[in-house]
């Protein structure tokens, strides 16, 4: 089926000002052309993917590049960051280099070239860039498609004793330890959007504004770090339904705005430059986005692509299953994510549920061997010449020892993992899987709720 997209010219309006049904009385419009192609597999979720046929770019300046003379980051790292509007910003406060912008580029760990003033003349001697981003001081100057994350699958689905719990600690923990994309899933029940899983009779997390509170708060007090944000559409709702949740929680105060709908891989800014300007909130969502009437939460099909979604097959192909029909060209201008989250299908009561693998987590969430993370990104970075953007993990504090999820991606991104990890776990060991019995029990609890 052939579609016309009108993307809205942001820097008219402020993008969250956009409504679906006002972009119509908007003059200066964008045209994108594309096509959209249904996926009927009953192994996967069932949507639509769009398939742009053109790319157009916003106006100079739009979607989270520094703009003015300087920037401020606050918070309990602050600092006070002056990026002048060339290319070739440098800046530094009394005690050290917090960051450098612009195209300067790393040299060795931790050095940065020196920067060359407008008559084109060196600086006396290069600086040494010692504040780091998201974690390493190294990863300032990569582009954001060039570090691969640890994401938390399901990252709200916290609950002891739960079946359907993916993660044993808090979101707040989690990014403490170093996760950096936040995947969960939605439903919305009496206009609220809650985050649940399947079904909130089987796991109830609370309200999505609850959560995204939680994290603003951390991003705040964290100014240096930059977070990406996967929204499960399980109901297929409007995007409608979470932007407003997003300027209710003052994330959106943060969020990225891309400058090209869609972006390829070479479009990205580095980190640096997203965290100069203060846009380091990165939302995707991965059904029913429009980015005619918000740029900013992007359709994640249109900028990555995954691996088998809800894997039961240990070895973990490193294949591409979503969106389908991929080209190879495409393949190579987009991110992709491996989800590395065994699963159980259990059967029970006419209820078919993936659960999480618990009994296997010292394998699976392993740094090397049969059916380990570690062993997928080297297939995945063997078979594709990079390594995935973001490794999707469930119960990350667990694993061959604690933190061998990081120490993988430390790995595919040529840094040295030496931190401390994880919350309270305990090294080494793994969550005992729930019994069939008591997954009975919260079947039965479901039929009886509906009826």
């Amino acid at each position: 089926m052939r579609v016309n997209l009108l993307l809205l010219a942001t820097c008219m309006l402020p993008a969250w000002a956009a409504d679906e049904t006002e972009t119509t009385n908007i003059k200066s419009l964008l045209t994108l052309d594309g096509t959209v192609t249904s996926l009927n597999d009953p192994q996967t979720r069932t949507g639509d993917y769009i398939s742009y046929t053109s790319t157009r770019t916003l106006p100079t300046n739009h979607g989270g590049m520094v703009t003015g003379s300087a920037a401020s980051l606050m918070g309990s790292e602050s600092a006070v960051v002056t990026a002048s509007a060339s290319e070739n910003a440098t800046s530094t406060s009394d005690s050290m280099t917090v960051l450098t912008g612009g195209q300067t580029k790393l040299v060795g760990n931790n050095t940065v070239n020196a920067t060359t003033s407008a008559s084109g003349t060196p600086s006396p001697s290069p600086v040494v860039n010692t504040q780091p981003c998201n974690g390493w001081p190294e990863f300032c100057a990569r582009n954001y498609t060039n570090i691969t994350m640890v994401a938390a699958h399901n990252s709200p689905f916290v609950q002891k004793g739960s079946v359907a719990a993916n993660q044993e600690l808090d979101v707040e923990a989690q990014l403490n330890d170093g996760v950096r994309m936040l995947q969960f899933q939605t439903h919305i029940t009496n206009n609220t959007v809650y985050l649940c899983h399947t079904s909130c009779d089987l796991l109830n997390a609370g309200t999505l504004e609850d959560y995204l509170t939680i994290v603003t708060k951390w991003m705040r007090a964290h100014p240096y770090d930059v977070v990406t944000f996967l929204i499960g559409n399980y109901d297929y709702a409007a995007p409608g339904n979470f932007t407003g949740i997003i300027e209710k929680t003052g994330l959106m105060d943060l969020v990225y705005t891309p400058p090209k709908v869609p972006m390829a891989m070479h479009d990205w800014p580095t980190l640096s430059s997203m965290i100069l300007s203060g846009k380091r909130a990165v939302m995707f969502l991965d059904y029913q986005a429009n980015q005619t009437a918000y740029p900013w939460l992007m359709d994640e099909f249109s900028h990555m692509w995954e691996t088998p979604f809800s894997p039961t097959d240990p070895s973990f192909p490193c294949t591409v299953q979503r969106p389908p029909g991929l080209n190879p060209h495409d393949i190579n201008q987009r991110m992709y994510m491996a989800n590395h989250n065994l699963n159980l299908n259990l059967d029970v009561a006419n209820i078919n549920l993936l659960i999480p693998n618990t009994a296997l987590l010292n394998v699976t969430n392993g740094v090397e061997g049969a059916g380990s993370l570690g062993a997928m990104a080297e297939n995945c970075t063997t078979k594709w010449n990079r390594p995935p953007n973001f490794l999707l993990v469930d119960y990350y504090n667990y694993g061959s020892f604690n933190g061998s999820v990081f120490e993988v991606a430390a790995q595919m991104n040529n840094v040295t993992y030496d931190r401390k990890c994880c919350g309270a776990a305990s090294a080494g060991s793994s969550v005992r899987p729930q019994s069939l019995g008591a997954l009975m029990m919260v079947v039965a609890g479901i039929l009886m709720s509906m009826g």
